[in-house]
C-alpha cells in the first residue's frame, strides 16, 4: 500500500509540473494577419485572409504545439478595387478555387517542431487542411515574446485546386497559374 502511495505522489507531481509548464497563449485574430501572393504568367495578384481563432502553445520559453483556423469567407484581393476586386474574391471563393461556401475554414496544426535553428527560430511541420484535404507543410517559425512570423508557399494543386494550373491543362498560354501561392503570417498573442 505503502508503494501505491508513492507512486500516486509522484504521478500527481509529475503531471502537476507538466501543466504548470505548459502555456497556450491564443492569437489576437483582430491583429494577426496572413497575406498572400498567387502569381501567374502576365503578374500577380495579393490580398489578405483573416484568422478565425488559433493558440501557440510554449514548455517554458520552448514552442511545443499550436493550431489555427482560417476563415476563408473573408479571403480578399487588395491590389485590385472596384469591379475588378468582386470578380476576383467571387472567383477565389467559388469552387474552381477555395470554395468557400462548402469549405468556409482551413486549418493548420503543428505535429512536429523540429530544433532551435536559433534561439527563437523554429523549424515547424503541420498539417495543413484546405478544402477538406490535409497534406503537411514545412515552415520555420520566429517566435518573439508576444508575437511570431513566418513566410512560405502552399502547391495548391494538392488540396485539389487545379485551375488553369500548367501541369493538369495544356495551351494555356498566359492564362497558365502558378501552382504555388505564398503566404507571410504575422501572429501576435
Amino acid at each position: 500500500m505503502k508503494n501505491f502511495k508513492t507512486i500516486a505522489i509522484a504521478l500527481f507531481v509529475a503531471v502537476a509540473s507538466i501543466s504548470v509548464n505548459a502555456q497556450t497563449k491564443k492569437i489576437d485574430v483582430s491583429s494577426s494577419t496572413i497575406k498572400w501572393v498567387g502569381k501567374k504568367v502576365t503578374g500577380e495578384h495579393s490580398g489578405t485572409v483573416n484568422f478565425k481563432d488559433g493558440s501557440i502553445i510554449f514548455k517554458g520559453k520552448k514552442l511545443t504545439g499550436g493550431s489555427f483556423v482560417v476563415d476563408m469567407t473573408s479571403l480578399t484581393a487588395t491590389d485590385l478595387t472596384g469591379e475588378y476586386q468582386g470578380k476576383l474574391n467571387g472567383h477565389l471563393k467559388a469552387d474552381d478555387f477555395f470554395g468557400t461556401d462548402k469549405y468556409p475554414t482551413a486549418k493548420l496544426v503543428f505535429k512536429k517542431i523540429g530544433t532551435t535553428k536559433t534561439a527563437n527560430v523554429y523549424a515547424v511541420t503541420a498539417d495543413l487542411t484546405i478544402k477538406g484535404i490535409t497534406k503537411p507543410v514545412t515552415f520555420d517559425l520566429t517566435v518573439n515574446p508576444n508575437s511570431a512570423t513566418t513566410a512560405f508557399k502552399v502547391d495548391r494543386t494538392k488540396y485539389g485546386i487545379k485551375y488553369n494550373s500548367g501541369n493538369f491543362f495544356e495551351n494555356l498560354g498566359d492564362k497558365t497559374i502558378n501552382d504555388d501561392f505564398e503566404l507571410t503570417v504575422a501572429l501576435k498573442f
